[in-house]
């Protein structure tokens, strides 16, 4: 389906990725509290652990070497010894909230992120996992998952991992273009990224994902087709395909590059629909925003089923009511509250040695935060959602709804008094609409630019 430009145009603006609602520059840290932190997470911990479980994301932020078009929290360093009392103290965060459990937590989910989680030795991820699994009980339908560099992921990291119950690898590609490559300090070659992916299906993973981003500098249409062409040989279970976020004033490593290498609005457009398009060839179905899946893959049947969630993880089939993020920079979510752990790996083995829960923001919700929530996470998981407009208390939603009309208008939602569905031309413009309920952001307009452009 070829989007009118006048479209394209209209809606490439900054808009939050809705991986969470408030999103985090509207958080309203003046009036968190740890104390009322620790108490929404024991709530949410009463209501969900027996029948859901819950999540665990882990952040493991160290690199051997900057990735310039990178926007995580990272700590670049050669030196390994980071590792041990790293690990040391993910473990005693999690001790720490084990202790506000009122029964053992059910492991539904764990995600290692990073950084580069394989610069850890894999008998010190298995000394992490292992301490954390020894004070929980896993959860039948559990998925562990980690993403891997595959310049340094190893046979004993993949075997290790799977040996603890992890079945889903994501690897970082992002681009096979050498010149992009080189722009972005992100080396490695197909024989390589074949070689893992090969000796993870071997091992016995059930779920391989590659990553790959559009818009980066240097990237080219035909340069894209070559990288889509070598992927088609390896045909990963899953791929997401992000859209590159220029933000130098928040991660200056990006200034390795200027806006002059990179494809403007209309080339980054075509780089997207190109990648679609030839992604739907090969098989796969876009799922949500970003994501394309085998029909095998379990994305994909949770988007048929209706139980696709979203997360600070991103999609996931996987629902649970709470996730604890454990390390520097994690961010967890109680659903009631959202928590941040400070951002530099000093402070926080400091706080944690110091027996303190290293949260330095956060936000608590309020009834209207809690029903937009859901309305976005609805729109952004099932391309819908619905109401009862007598039990729809919320003011700030029914403002929304007004806004949402200039969406109908041009074709990308259709609306009655009960619903929103978004258009399969609307799927190419989900943040754009939910940004239309996004109340904290209409009661207080950006000065500067929070967000990367959604073209």
């Amino acid at each position: 389906m070829k989007i009118p430009q006048h479209l394209i145009d209209k809606y490439n603006v900054a808009a939050p990725r809705y991986t969470s609602y408030p999103t985090v520059p509207y958080w309203n840290i003046e009036n968190f509290d740890e104390e009322e932190w620790r108490k929404s997470v024991s709530l949410s911990f009463k209501e969900s652990n027996d029948r859901d479980g819950i999540s665990l994301y882990i952040h493991l932020p160290f690199c051997e070497s900057l990735c310039t078009y990178c926007g995580c929290n990272t700590r670049i360093t050669k030196n390994h010894r980071v590792e041990e009392p790293y690990i040391k103290a993910v473990l005693m965060e999690w001790a720490m909230y084990v202790n506000t459990f009122e029964s053992k937590p059910v492991i539904r989910e764990i995600h290692l992120g990073g950084g580069t989680p394989t610069f850890f030795k894999p008998e010190h991820l298995a000394i992490l996992i292992n301490g954390i699994l020894n004070s929980s009980t896993i959860h039948p339908q559990a998925e562990f998952s980690f993403e891997a560099h595959p310049a340094n992921t190893t046979v004993d990291h993949l075997q290790v991992l799977y040996n603890l119950g992890f079945r889903r690898i994501s690897l970082g590609i992002q681009d096979f273009d050498p010149r992009v490559q080189f722009i972005i300090n992100r080396i490695q070659s197909f024989e390589l990224v074949k070689l893992v992916t090969q000796q993870a299906r071997r091992i016995g993973y059930t779920s391989v994902n590659f990553d790959l981003i559009y818009g980066l500098p240097l990237q080219t249409i035909n340069g894209l087709k070559d990288t889509i062409a070598q992927v088609a040989k390896l045909m990963p279970d899953r791929i997401a395909f992000y859209s590159y976020a220029h933000v130098p004033w928040i991660k200056p490593g990006q200034r390795r590059f200027t806006e002059n290498d990179l494809p403007d609005a209309n080339e980054k457009r075509a780089l997207y629909e190109c990648g679609r398009e030839l992604f739907t060839a090969l098989g796969y179905h876009e799922i949500g925003m970003d994501h394309f899946a085998l029909p095998t893959d379990s994305l994909y049947l949770a988007e048929q089923n209706g139980t696709l969630h979203r997360n600070f993880m991103g999609y996931t089939h996987q629902y649970t009511q709470l996730m604890i993020g454990l390390g520097v920079s994690s961010i967890s979510d109680s659903w009631y509250a959202f928590a941040q752990n400070v951002k530099k790996v000093e402070e926080y083995l400091q706080l944690v040695n110091a027996g303190q829960l290293p949260v330095f923001k956060g936000h608590m919700l309020t009834a209207d935060d809690l029903s937009i929530r859901r309305h976005i996470l609805n729109i952004m998981c099932n391309g819908k959602t619905c109401w009862n407009l007598h039990n729809e208390t919320s003011e700030a939603f029914l403002e929304g709804l007004e806004r949402m009309r200039q969406f109908e208008q041009d074709g990308l939602v259709e609306l009655n008094s009960w619903c929103i569905t978004v258009t399969p031309m609307g799927k190419r413009f989900l943040r754009n609409i939910c940004m239309a309920l996004d109340a904290r952001l209409w009661a207080d307009k950006p000065t500067t630019q929070l967000f990367s452009m959604t073209g």
